[in-house]
């Protein structure tokens, strides 16, 4: 049976660890933090040793993870043996692997599978094996409808308490980003005392999250997210935004998945990569499923052409600079979009 990260939390407070988990889904909070849960039940039931495996690349060595199910333990009875799986799909092999796993699992090892991303495709006899032995946990995006709601038990979960109003504007202002909203609710609970928000207390307390910022804008291209790129760039522009000013994190960015598509094209580890770029956990599928869109040469293309926006921005080259940007944005969003480089 599937569970939801709440209903994992329920589940491993009242029975013992299992022998394996797969957490995935598109939700990267969700993931990580239903994949705390398993590691904090792990520690609470005397598991200290841990090992982790990326399996990032196609080259990963099936071998090396399923010898490491079978070897005894150097520092403790028990185990916590991570496989993250970026895509969540194993290939042949992999399948193979947590099968075989899943048929006899070895009594000091508990497997932990985490993916970034999960439909109806990813599953078969591999995801089947595990629901046979342990849980599959999904962490679907939270549809905007359900928003307030999930806010407002990650409020009770912190001891906090809102008036129905005031967990609407937060809602409003956070715009479906689930990170956003666990920060403004963390700070919350560091300036209130008990006592309960309404609407206008919480309009002194959160910041406006859902404000056309640099950041989002760069992970709505990402995202491939392109009329969302495009809403955003107005709004930047109304607020008074100048382009040179956010060319630094754009530049930034493209420089990065420029790296990685590198990296990925000769079948190097990925996950170094992202250590080596500094690319936080929450944020690597984001990467990864721009990767998916573009190969490493479009993205040097893209990086040349930041710079030619720059210098139209600066008066250097013909044109409007925030034409050119959007229409760079749109052709990391949509490759379709590529033409509108050329013009």
């Amino acid at each position: 049976m599937e569970l939801t990260p709440a209903r994992l939390a329920t589940q491993l407070a009242g029975e013992p660890l299992r022998s394996v988990y797969l957490i995935a889904g598109p939700e990267p909070l969700l993931v990580l933090e239903a994949a705390d849960a398993v590691r904090a039940a792990a520690r609470a039931q005397g598991i200290a040793e841990r090992e982790v495996f990326d399996a990032d690349s196609r080259d990963f060595d099936w071998d090396t993870l399923e010898a490491t199910f079978r070897a005894p333990s150097l520092f403790a009875s028990r185990r916590l043996v991570e496989l993250r799986l970026p895509t969540a799909k194993p290939g042949k092999d992999g399948s193979e692997a947590i099968v075989g796993f899943c048929a006899d699992p070895p009594p000091d090892v508990t497997l932990l599978i985490t993916g970034g991303e999960w439909s109806k495709q990813h599953a078969g006899k591999w995801s089947d094996a595990v629901a046979r032995v342990g849980h599959v946990v999904i962490a679907w995006a939270i549809k905007p409808h359900d928003l307030p709601d999930w806010i407002e038990r990650r409020l009770h979960s912190k001891g906090l308490r809102a008036e129905r109003e005031a967990v609407q504007r937060l809602a409003d202002r956070i715009e479906g980003n689930l990170l956003a909203a666990a920060q403004e609710v963390d700070k919350l609970v560091l300036l209130c005392d008990g006592e309960t928000i309404d609407a206008s207390r919480m309009d002194s307390l959160v910041a406006d999250a859902a404000r056309f910022d640099v950041f989002r804008l760069v992970d709505a291209a990402m995202n491939g997210q392109g009329a969302q790129v495009s809403r955003m760039l107005a709004g930047l522009r109304a607020e008074g935004e100048a382009v040179p000013a956010l060319l630094g994190m754009v530049v930034m960015e493209l420089q990065r998945a420029a790296a990685l598509a590198r990296v990925q094209a000769r079948g190097g580890n990925l996950a170094n990569e992202f250590k080596a770029q500094r690319v936080w956990e929450s944020k690597q599928a984001v990467f990864r499923r721009a990767l998916q869109r573009h190969a490493a040469p479009r993205w040097e293309r893209f990086v040349s052409e930041a710079g030619k926006v720059d210098r139209i921005a600066k008066g250097r080259a013909p044109g409007d600079a925030w034409l050119a940007l959007e229409r760079l944005l749109l052709a990391v969003a949509e490759p379709k979009a590529l033409r509108l480089l050329a013009s």
